[in-house]
């Protein structure tokens, strides 16, 4: 039998390892920033083009490498920070495969110029899919300047997946936010396509926070810091009135290395058990040391999830952490038994006593009683009684207008306009639907010729909602009401670049904007539906779902804010619905055109006929 086991080439290799390492721009974006890092950079600038599919350069201002260094950095499994095995329990750099500038180069022009503080000449090389195009001496300034273009130039069936550049963007600024966050002693820049997105000075912790979230993030933020054999913890956690409906600005580092963890998620939810809703989540940046050789951080390619040797007191040193500093700070609420009353007096009040207030009373006062007196007393001046004497003179001339046909029992009343039937194989009727009640505050029960529908009033409510915002969207003729004070609000930098993204969409659905600049925007208008006191956490709302869920298509831009309108504006389970507003709900929801289902898909009523309740009685 013919062998079939064959090696591989090295450039297929390389490329089959560079699909591991580089799933997408932001990928490489990591890789280089932590190499700056291990490189003992104090200054960082990330410059990207086109999400990263033109061009992602690191410019550091570390250690640099020498010539031999420079050429050696691009083989597989050559790196500087293991020497044997044992070194991978003892961790304390970022990258230690060796595979990452070598991946890289096989799927991209790499051009890198580098030059160690001891020479004063650099080195150039220049790659293009594994192969070496050139390498000289060149003079460049100290540190390493690594530019990555054309990404998978050589693999076009993996460049069709990557998405639009919106996309790429975003998940590299969660790399860079990521790698930042970890490092506030190191000076970050960051360029897309030539404008300047963040500028961050090397700082403190909260200062490094609150410079790339935004200034409002500063009063969300409360200390957190616990020593113990174990671990070390400090960080900040958000207060739990700026829980959010998405999961956001939840961030995990240990020593210094950002990664995600279920377990130590669900540690700092149970801490903030009964001081947010259920579908709410806090917002943290936590930051834990333990002994390196206590964690595995080989389990995950992307080194993003480590397996620790004692969960379990982890886990409850987090939770009791978090829970004292709620506590500590009096965002948790606590009942003070030794607390004195008197404190609360002011001191220029403490020795008087209370004055009972004065009650004046007119006992000769008679409302029923008309007043002849020239000057009336004050109680006798509060009221006159109108006089009903000449009640006949209101229908004066009534009869003369009505006429002969005009009786007062043939007055007709204009009935509701159906559209067309609500169920297949009904016939139309030109009643509008009067029967309804509401079954636990939830369900709106009404009648049919065939037994009963009920309807899920906060679904339906959804879809009746999503049509008219698609449709005032797609026709841009969103009605707005205008506020009679503008509403100033602060949000970050990344969530204004998405506000401008979608900035026409909203103005089509009915938002007023006067002035987007900073970190502040104007509010001077909102769509009829929304109420004033609703506008920023509807803004939260959208701008979150819009960046989790951003597409290519405008029109599904579109779709998502409506959905998102829809399902913050519509009717909660719970509430308590009026009959006349059940009617209008059930009326509204069948003049839909897709009135089954609920915008995310789920469905909005059951029909019970009268044989499926026969049956119940077999």
């Amino acid at each position: 039998m013919a062998d079939i086991i064959k090696l591989l080439p090295d450039h297929v290799a390389n490329q089959i390892a560079a699909g591991e390492v580089v799933q997408r721009p932001a990928s490489v974006v990591k890789e280089l920033l932590e190499n700056a890092i291990d490189a003992g950079a104090t200054t960082i600038k990330l410059i990207i083009k086109e999400g990263g599919k033109i061009l992602i350069q690191v410019v550091d201002d570390g250690m640099g490498m020498s010539a031999t260094d420079a050429r050696l950095s691009f083989e597989r499994h050559a790196t500087s920070k293991i020497q044997k095995a044992e070194d991978l329990f003892n961790l304390n750099t970022k990258g230690f495969r060796g595979e990452a500038l070598a991946s890289i180069a096989a799927i991209a022009h790499v051009e890198m110029q580098t030059r160690p503080e001891t020479e004063e000449l650099g080195t150039h090389i220049k790659i293009e899919g594994s192969k070496i195009i050139f390498q000289e001496a060149s003079v460049t300034p100290k540190g390493t300047s690594m530019a990555v273009k054309n990404l998978f130039f050589n693999i076009p069936a993996r460049r069709n997946f990557l998405k639009s550049n919106q996309v790429e963007l975003r998940h590299i600024t969660d790399e860079f936010h990521r790698v930042a966050l970890a490092h506030p002693s190191i000076a970050f820049h960051f360029y897309n396509n030539g404008n300047e997105l963040f500028n961050l000075p090397s700082d403190n912790y909260r200062k490094r926070i609150v410079n790339i979230f935004g200034s409002r993030t500063n009063q969300k933020l409360v200390p957190v810091e616990e020593e113990t054999p174990i671990v070390k913890i400090k960080g900040f956690i958000t207060k739990p009135e700026f829980a959010k409906k998405s999961r956001g600005e939840q961030f995990f580092f240990i020593n210094n290395r950002f990664i995600k963890s279920p377990y130590l998620h669900h540690a700092v939810v149970a801490a903030f058990e009964g001081l947010i809703k259920s579908d709410s989540y806090p917002g943290y940046f936590l930051y834990l040391e333990v002994d390196p050789g206590s964690i595995d951080i080989n389990i995950h390619p992307t080194k993003t999830e480590v397996k620790f040797d004692d969960e379990h007191s982890l886990y409850a040193i987090l939770r009791s952490t978090v829970k004292h500093s709620l506590g500590q700070f009096n965002v948790a609420p606590a009942l003070d038994f030794e607390h004195d009353p008197n404190l609360q007096t002011p001191y220029e009040f403490k020795n008087k006593s209370a004055v009972p207030p004065k009650v004046t009373v007119d006992a000769g006062f008679n409302p029923f009683q008309e007043s002849k007196s020239p000057s009336p007393s004050p109680a006798s001046r509060s009221y006159q009684k109108p006089s009903s004497g000449n009640w006949e003179s209101l229908y004066v001339g009534l009869e003369s207008k009505m006429g002969a046909d005009d009786e007062p029992g043939s007055i007709s009343f204009e009935s509701d306009t159906i559209t067309g039937s609500i169920f297949e194989g009904e016939k139309e009727t030109t009643e509008a639907v009067t029967t309804t009640f509401q079954i636990r505050r939830k369900y709106i029960v009404t009648t049919i010729k065939s037994g009963m529908v009920v309807i899920d009033q906060s679904r339906a409510h959804q879809r009746v909602l999503y049509e008219k915002f698609l449709k005032n969207s797609t026709v841009k003729q969103g009605v707005s009401q205008q506020l009679l004070f503008p509403l100033h609000l602060s949000f970050s930098k990344s969530e204004i670049n998405a506000l401008k993204e979608i900035q026409d969409i909203l103005v089509s659905i009915g938002f007023i904007f006067e002035n987007i600049e900073g970190e502040s925007i104007t509010v001077t208008g909102v769509p009829l539906l929304v109420a004033e006191s609703e506008v920023g956490m509807i803004l939260d709302q959208l701008i979150s779902d819009y960046q989790q869920e951003v597409t290519d298509d405008s029109f599904s831009h579109t779709d998502i804010l409506s959905k998102t309108l829809a399902k913050t504006l519509a009717v909660k389970t719970g509430e308590t619905l009026d009959n006349a507003s059940q009617i209008a709900l059930v009326n509204d929801l069948f003049a839909c055109k897709e009135s089954m289902v609920s915008p995310f898909n789920k469905p909005v009523y059951i029909t019970i006929t009268e044989n499926d309740i026969d049956k119940k009685f077999i």
